[in-house]
């Protein structure tokens, strides 16, 4: 007899991972709410997105919980696994990503998800991760980013922190660019090892662990004074994220191809971009800096990861 997957106690765990952070976040900024949007399916699905827009220090954040109940799953999530075309299926997700205003700020971005295909014989994985997109970058805040992404990888065991940073070391690389987005974090995705509940315990520890990363940043960098240099780069940078989102996020690309919808799906994008033609900084800024010693893999704890 075939395992039963409820996939509801993982779609109340989302939502209420989304008031947490939404409410962490709306504290931080102190002057800008989330807007939030309601989509309910005849099928029984929930969509339920929240934009936070022009804030004192959240430029623009987007934290996005979705149930998506369908009849067949779409060709992003099937690439990998294509004897699974066809089949019916649910997906539960929260996923976020916070644009700050002050570039010494940085951009971060979590998603984790559960995903069930049905039939016969269900098949089911857990995926997601969080990484860190700095634009000028401090030691000392990638350390604590990755000392938690370590933390967060406790109900898998000592052995999956390497595994994780590594995964999101390579998915989150522009291969266009030949360089990474950020300075990583966790990703994985197809994890069904273990068990339905052991790592439904792992995608909460890591949801957990998303604020205890990020929040003690922000709170760190958010009074950095700044001018139109800095301005400039973040918005610069901010284009390889853009980049990154169009062409080789598979969430995005599941979303599109689910038929979700567009404005939901797009508002991870950053409110400004700028594109400025093969330009590269100069030896010795800080802005040099950032590629040297930021933007590329390393073993940020002393793990030999």
């Amino acid at each position: 007899m075939s395992e039963r997957i409820d996939i509801a106690p993982v779609r109340a765990y989302l939502q209420h991972l989304q008031d947490r952070i939404c409410a962490a976040l709306e504290a931080e900024d102190g002057s800008e709410r989330f807007r939030e949007e309601r989509f309910e399916s005849a099928t029984g699905g929930l969509a339920r997105p929240r934009v936070l827009e022009g804030g004192a220090l959240i430029e623009k954040s987007a934290v996005h919980f979705s149930h998506t109940i369908g009849n067949a799953l779409p060709a992003a999530a099937t690439e990998r696994r294509p004897e699974l075309a066809g089949r019916a299926y649910e997906a539960a997700s929260v996923s976020l990503i916070v644009h700050p205003r002050n570039p010494y700020v940085p951009t971060s971005h979590m998603n984790v998800r559960c995903f069930v295909a049905h039939g016969d014989e269900p098949v089911w994985w857990f995926g997601g991760g969080f990484d860190l997109t700095p634009y000028y970058g401090f030691e000392e805040d990638a350390v604590h980013w990755h000392r938690c992404a370590r933390e967060a990888c406790a109900p898998l065991g000592p052995e999956s922190y390497p595994r994780l940073k590594k995964w999101c070391d390579e998915y989150f690389h522009l291969p266009h660019r030949n360089e990474p987005r950020g300075i990583g974090g966790l990703f994985f995705d197809d994890l069904a090892e273990g068990g339905f509940e052991r790592c439904f315990t792992f995608q909460r520890s890591v949801g957990d662990h998303y604020l205890a990363a990020y929040i003690p940043i922000v709170q760190r960098r958010r009074a950095t004074s700044y001018g139109d240099r800095e301005r400039e780069f973040q918005l610069y940078r901010r284009g390889r994220y853009a980049e990154f989102n169009l062409l080789h996020d598979r969430g995005t690309r599941f979303g599109l191809q689910s038929g979700g919808r567009v404005e939901s799906i797009l508002a991870s994008m950053p409110p400004l971009v700028a594109w400025r033609y093969d330009w590269k900084p100069e030896p010795g800024t800080p802005e040099a800096r950032l590629y040297s010693e930021f933007l590329r893999a390393r073993d940020w704890l002393g793990d030999g990861v």
